[in-house]
């Protein structure tokens, strides 16, 4: 049954008995587990298999082919247990010493045994029309071109033009270890960023993962894989670097990482400037909306998970930026502006830079009450900052002149108790002294305050 060649130099004969019982308990455990599927629904048993498509320790159809270091296959589980369960130190079938234990896919041998399958599987009306047999079988050959040539910007095009067709197509570039292939690719940048082939091959490899991401298939394990840390790093490059068309690629994915969590501390610190620099550009893009959009919503996921990332932001000019893009924002647009000047001046960095920008004051006054409640409460809550923490006597004095007290007053009036009234009589207890001085200060607000003279 078992047809491994065993080195036995040097090995001891009970240590060889004893590794052939294990290895047969593993085998005779997969065979049963076979025993027990109903012969119907089991055809693959049936089948004579290639002797290179076994498990040297099972003998069965490898599902999920694995290479160890002396270059050997196995099933994935078989081996594992081997290693880990057994606490085996040598490979089952050359007996050779192992110090590394760690396992690679091997990802052309599953192919080749999935299109062995395909190829041999009964005739039978759910059987693939011969348009999807070759759609796969094209998968299984831009994959294996990705693999061995260096051309391959045509092949990744392809197979975005496959992908494209229907879920069906996505899920056999998964089967057959797509996700795998291209996140070799997109990392490839990272050893050699100056090479304009390995660098254009990134950037279609985005194009083909950013169909899965904006799909939703399987996405919990796309994302997973792009948020590996070396991915991360490439795709925060090509943001900086690429294309417009890759720029966009990479922030609609980085945005889909944004919403599951992901701990952006690592990239900021070590990529934050450059990064914020090339969001704030996508931003200010007034043909793609989508890009724009999305680099706002970043934006606000990272500076909300992260106060250092505000002040790597600010030293980006994004306050200065995102000024000078709020008269002219639609309301969608201008409710993520306010929400971002409103993070950065949580910290030291961003009220300074506020208070510093000449137009930072009447800009934001002039969205209070002329684009939405949101809008309006999120200029009270900066507005409330400012005074708390920085309020220089030119920045009050503005806030008189540019009509923001005015509006404080008309709010106090108008509005019931809740948060954001709580915050504008705070204001007005604090900073009253100076606007009573004020020609336009409302003499019944006084003593509704009970200022003191």
């Amino acid at each position: 049954m078992y047809n491994c060649i065993y080195i036995i130099d040097n090995i001891d004969i009970r240590e060889r008995a004893n590794c052939m019982l294990q290895m047969m308990s593993i085998s005779v455990k997969s065979l049963s587990t076979i025993g027990s599927t109903p012969k119907s629904s089991n055809h693959d048993s049936e089948m004579e298999f290639p002797q290179d498509f076994r498990c040297p320790i099972s003998m069965e159809l490898m599902k999920e082919p694995v290479i160890i270091s002396t270059g050997v296959t196995y099933e994935r589980k078989n081996i594992e247990k081997w290693f880990f369960s057994y606490n085996k130190k040598t490979c089952p079938a050359t007996m050779q010493n192992i110090v590394n234990f760690g396992v690679t896919p091997n990802y052309t041998l599953k192919r080749l045994i999935l299109v062995w399958q395909n190829s041999h599987s009964p005739s039978s009306s759910s059987s693939p029309s011969p348009s999807e047999s070759f759609k796969h079988d094209e998968i299984v050959s831009l994959l294996d071109t990705l693999a061995s040539s260096p051309f391959k910007v045509k092949s990744l095009k392809k197979l975005e033009e496959i992908i494209k067709i229907g879920d069906e197509r996505k899920h056999d570039f998964i089967i057959l270890g797509g996700l795998d292939v291209l996140f070799k690719l997109v990392v490839q940048i990272l050893l050699d960023c100056s090479d304009f082939a390995v660098f254009q091959a990134c950037e279609e490899a985005l194009g083909v993962l950013q169909h899965f991401v904006a799909s939703g298939k399987d996405d919990g394990k796309v994302i997973e894989l792009l948020s590996q840390p070396e991915c991360m790093k490439s795709m925060v490059i090509i943001l900086q670097r690429g294309s417009k068309e890759a720029r966009v690629y990479a922030i609609s994915i980085l945005k889909k990482i944004a919403n599951s969590s992901f701990n952006w501390k690592d990239i900021v610190d070590d990529q934050g400037i450059g990064m914020f620099k090339s969001m704030l550009e996508l931003a200010s893009d007034e043909i793609s909306t989508k890009a724009s959009s999305s680099a706002f919503n970043l934006f606000i996921k990272i500076l909300d998970s992260s106060k250092k990332s505000r002040s790597k932001a600010i030293e980006a000019g994004a306050m200065c930026t995102l000024i000078e893009l709020l008269p002219d924002a639609n309301m969608s647009k201008c409710e993520k502006i306010l929400q971002i000047i409103k993070l950065l001046c949580e910290c030291v960095d961003g009220r300074m830079a506020f208070t510093e920008h000449r137009l930072a004051t009447g800009a934001v006054s002039i969205k209070m009450f002329d684009v939405s409640d949101m809008a309006s409460k999120i200029c009270v809550k900066i507005f409330s900052l400012i005074c708390s923490f920085h309020p220089t006597e030119k920045v009050l004095e503005e806030m008189m002149v540019y009509g923001v007290v005015k509006k404080l007053v008309v709010l106090l009036h108008t509005s019931g108790p809740s948060s954001t009234n709580n915050k504008v009589v705070d204001m007005f207890k604090k900073n009253g002294n100076l606007w009573r001085r004020h020609p336009c200060f409302p003499d019944e607000l006084k003593g509704y305050l009970c200022l003191h003279y």
